[in-house]
């Protein structure tokens, strides 16, 4: 923050001021500014879920919108990341307390074989930034790993991560794995990677295939809305 920030009385802003100022924060990646925003809120007594949608969700949307157009790159969606994970440290705690509705729960891994996670951490930050639940089961994780995250948490999305052509066809067998489980029915399957493409994504059998974080934010926040949609004449 400039100077002429460092100085600001977060006090002396209205709600709409706090909650826009936040969201710029977050979009600059400046994580103790994050902090102090959501820290104002909490103790004018605003209710975690508020914060989380009016101030860290927002700006969070802004974010991946500029990094789908060009406007931001990898280092500065990280910092942006970095921000909204500091904001949902002091609202988690909270959030589960209230049992606060959320838009949705992702179990995210990347699969047997491939260790890379930078992506898949780049697009968990991304989906919790959308509003959703993120279950991230971390790198080289099996078939059984995925089904058993998936029958414990139950979620609508499962984000599967390749970096390896050698490691990609696994995605395949955790699909299978899924239906011989009776539990692919109700899931949303993403899939991405550099080596992954929309005609392999097809080809396995997944849902949608996401180039990057922002596109898979942008693709969760589609599937949810059309799986809670109410039907024409409905």
């Amino acid at each position: 923050m400039t100077t002429a920030d460092d100085e600001l009385d977060l006090t002396t802003l209205d709600d709409a001021e706090l909650y826009e100022l936040m969201g710029e924060d977050l979009y600059d990646g400046l994580r103790e500014d994050v902090i102090e925003g959501v820290t104002e809120a909490l103790a004018r007594g605003h209710a975690a879920y508020d914060v989380l949608t009016d101030g860290l969700v927002a700006g969070m949307e802004q974010v991946g919108i500029d990094f789908r157009d060009g406007v931001l790159f990898v280092p500065e969606v990280l910092l942006a990341a970095s921000a909204m994970k500091g904001g949902m440290e002091l609202l988690r705690p909270r959030l589960a307390e209230t049992d606060a509705p959320r838009a949705g729960t992702l179990v995210i891994g990347t699969v047997k074989g491939d260790i890379h996670d930078i992506g898949k951490n780049l697009v968990g930050m991304m989906m919790e930034g959308a509003g959703l639940e993120v279950i991230d089961l971390g790198i080289n994780r099996s078939a059984d790993d995925f089904v058993a995250a998936v029958q414990e948490h139950r979620p609508e999305l499962l984000g599967m991560s390749a970096l390896l052509t050698t490691t990609m066809p696994y995605m395949r067998e955790v699909i299978e794995a899924l239906a011989e489980a009776g539990l692919r029915d109700d899931l949303h399957v993403l899939v991405g990677g550099a080596p992954v493409n929309e005609e392999f994504a097809e080809a396995i059998g997944a849902d949608a295939y996401c180039r990057d974080a922002a596109v898979a934010a942008q693709t969760a926040r589609q599937l949810l809305g059309a799986r809670t949609a109410v039907p024409a004449g409905g």
